[in-house]
């Protein structure tokens, strides 16, 4: 009740606003200054992000401002984070205004270019003298041979796209394997920041270079520092695999952090081993063939690349990772090896990842979109604050209240009779006492048809809800549930990981008493409805400082 009556206040959420960056600050270092594999540049843009959100709520500006000060705090959250200007502006490009097209389309270009721009470079300004004008990590000097080494680049790509495909499955299978530790054994989500990062810890006895120490791991991987010890292949690869798994693991047990940091000692490690790699290979087959051309630069070389690859293909930010990678080494020559390796390895995973856009007036939902991938989102939440109202978007706000609710002892012919006199295409089956059992579709009941007409079965004179769900394999099975106060975005968040169209929303003081039920076609009604009245909102505050200015 007191968060109900929380968020229904205006002063409740100017409060909330002001204490998110705060709370996201403690929690990231918490969990960084502990070591976890996690990295601080997520949780920068994050809070550069909220600090924008709270201006333009206390300027009360319209939606395109908003956006404008959105990208203006992601692009000062990168270039604080990595000490690269450019970077950053590119970075707020890539994602806020590229994935808010609805919105940037009314922008003035000029007025959001130049408000992006000072951010970067007034966060660039204080981050050097708090911290230094020294890169993120030490950069090597690069090599470039011959561009006869391209294909040799191009396959790097390859390679740390798949790389990237890895760490996507592993996420994605840590978050099911914790949410089925919770709905089975009851473990409530507050321990498993614990279980996360003594997990970590026991890994790191073994692979200490997993832990977070800023970039000096990166520097041990680069072999750039005076006196560093060389890591040979086979330990590299066996760091990319736990850097992986502990990465994963931290991301599903709720520690904050970003996915950038670990995207760039995953891409290291990669680019390293390759090299070394390849360069054995070349090395051993040259005196044979006697051919120049198999020249190679070194292992280094291919670990600056590796680096931008892997960030590219995990974060999907391409244009940022190549201007990144440029901008810390300062090379030209360094451009068409990253232009490649990047542009392989986003395509790799561009299938692969799905990146929400709330706010898009365009979007279109169904269940064919739904994956049990992790989507970019989770991955990393920093690329996905474009929508200014996603936070306020509750499930009771897009939930359906009209819904059939049946029995297990109820005829199919009559629960089919409801759904459509209701135009429903699925019933809730609740027991006796109110509590939702299961969730009964159309598909079930003509797969149960299909199925018996196939089987040559002996036809009942009443089929009944409970015969349907316990044939064949049983079905009627609910994977999951919302409630009323669940942010409409985890709700989305759950049906794309389980792979499923609709959620039953149950009530929230644990009776599991079905109240209403969200669908692909409510959320995507939902997020219209909010969008378009933000446009309007938008007009008419532009309507009335136009009257103010004439």
């Amino acid at each position: 009740m007191a968060r109900t009556g929380l968020e229904d206040s205006a002063d409740g959420s100017a409060i909330r606003s002001a204490l998110k960056p705060i709370l996201k600050t403690v929690a990231a270092c918490v969990t960084l200054g502990t070591g976890n594999s996690l990295g601080p540049e997520g949780p920068s843009v994050e809070i550069g992000v909220s600090v924008a959100k709270g201006v333009a709520t206390f300027l009360d500006k319209g939606a395109q401002r908003k956006l404008s000060l959105r990208a203006a705090g992601s692009a000062a959250g990168i270039s604080s984070g990595f000490n690269a200007a450019v970077g950053g502006c590119f970075f707020a490009v890539e994602s806020v205004l590229w994935p808010s097209p609805a919105e940037s389309s009314s922008l003035s270009l000029t007025n959001t270019t130049s408000m992006v721009i000072l951010s970067a470079v007034i966060a660039s300004v204080i981050s050097e003298i708090g911290l230094g004008s020294e890169p993120a990590f030490a950069v090597p000097l690069y090599d470039f041979r011959s561009p006869s080494e391209l294909p040799l680049y191009l396959l790097l790509g390859a390679v740390c796209g798949l790389v990237s495909v890895g760490l996507t499955k592993s996420t994605s299978f840590m978050l099911a394997l914790f949410d089925g530790v919770e709905r089975g054994a009851g473990v409530p989500k507050a321990v498993f920041p614990i279980l996360g990062g003594l997990t970590v810890g026991c890994i790191a006895l073994v692979y200490p270079e997993i832990l977070y120490w800023g970039f000096q791991n990166v520097d041990t991987l680069l072999e750039s520092r005076p006196f560093a010890k060389s890591l040979s292949a086979d330990l590299l690869l066996q760091l990319v695999a736990v850097k992986i798994v502990a990465t994963s693991l931290c991301r599903a047990s709720g520690l904050v952090g970003g996915y950038y940091a670990p995207s760039l000692f995953i891409g290291a490690a990669t680019g390293m081993a390759y090299g070394k790699i390849v360069g054995h290979l070349i090395s051993v087959s040259n005196p044979m063939l006697h051919l120049s051309v198999l020249e190679v630069a070194s292992p280094r070389a291919y670990a600056l690349v590796g680096m931008a690859a892997t960030l590219a293909g995990v974060c999907q930010v391409p244009l940022t990772a190549v201007l990144l990678l440029f901008e810390l080494t300062q090379d030209y020559r360094i451009v068409l090896p990253l232009l490649g390796a990047v542009g392989f390895s986003a395509w790799i995973t561009s299938s692969d990842k799905t990146r929400r856009r709330a706010t898009d007036n365009s979007k279109q939902l169904n269940a064919a979109t739904t994956s049990s991938e992790a989507s970019i989102c989770e991955l990393e939440s920093s690329l996905c604050l474009n929508s200014e109202s996603d936070d306020e978007i509750l499930v009771s706000q897009a939930m359906r209240r009209r819904y059939v609710k049946t029995q297990l002892s109820t005829c199919v012919t009559d629960v089919v009779s409801l759904m459509l006199e209701e135009k429903q295409s699925c019933a809730l089956i609740v027991d006796d006492n109110n509590c939702l059992v299961g969730l009964l579709t159309l598909a079930d009941i003509q797969h149960f048809t299909e199925l018996s007409i196939a089987r040559n079965t002996k036809k009942l004179e009443v089929v009944r809800v409970s015969e349907v769900c316990s044939s064949y394999g049983g079905r009627c099975q609910v994977l999951c549930t919302a409630n009323p106060n669940m942010s409409l975005v985890a709700a989305l968040s759950l049906m794309n990981r389980h792979g499923i169209s609709r959620l039953p929303v149950v009530d929230g003081d644990g009776r599991g008493r079905p109240v209403g039920l969200i669908d692909t076609e409510s959320i995507d009604l939902a997020f219209r409805a909010f969008a378009i009245q933000d446009g309007l909102s938008s007009w008419f505050f532009m309507e009335e400082e136009d009257k103010f200015k004439n």
